[in-house]
């Protein structure tokens, strides 16, 4: 026999398991955002959508309202998995400027006669495309605890950079 599947305790299972979740103010307000979009927009829709396709009547070869179904379920995962994260959270405060690299600082690398900029954020929050930098990542952990000026390098399989730490906001 198995068991019922339950998204809330795996949820929170999941998040006891690993790594605590780091996250700037910006991504805490975008996570309540969608979380308020999700209770007074989406759901109240797909609730009213399994109704309306329920009355077709069979619902075994109702595709419609299988389709509205699984849209409901989705919807309630993504609301508890919302909540359960916000439960967890961890703000990161943006930290004084001039002083050591730090979670939330603004950090400018100089390479190669270019400039970077990059924040360091949490690894569920890394885009380095969008200049977002996990401290967990190779280079954002090189450049925990440096001050302006100090010099890290990056070693890959090809070759080998050198970042040199401009300023820390």
């Amino acid at each position: 026999m198995q068991l019922p599947f339950r998204p809330k305790q795996k949820m929170k299972q999941a998040l006891q398991e690993d790594e605590p979740l780091y996250l700037t103010s910006e991504a805490i307000e975008k996570m309540k955002h969608r979380l308020k979009r999700i209770e007074e927009e989406e759901l109240p829709q797909a609730i009213a959508d399994v109704r309306r396709t329920g009355e077709f009547g069979d619902f075994s070869e109702n595709a419609e309202y299988q389709e509205a179904k699984g849209r409901m379920r989705r919807l309630h995962d993504q609301a508890t998995t919302i909540k359960e994260k916000l439960k967890v959270v961890i703000r990161i405060e943006t930290p004084a400027a001039g002083s050591v690299v730090q979670m939330g600082s603004t950090v400018v690398l100089a390479t190669g006669g270019e400039e970077k900029t990059f924040q360091i954020v949490g690894p569920q929050e890394a885009d380095p495309v969008k200049g977002k930098l996990s401290f967990k990542s190779p280079l954002g952990a090189k450049l925990m605890g440096r001050s302006p000026g100090e010099e890290v390098e990056i070693s890959s399989a090809s070759s080998k950079t050198t970042y040199r730490i401009a300023s820390v906001q």
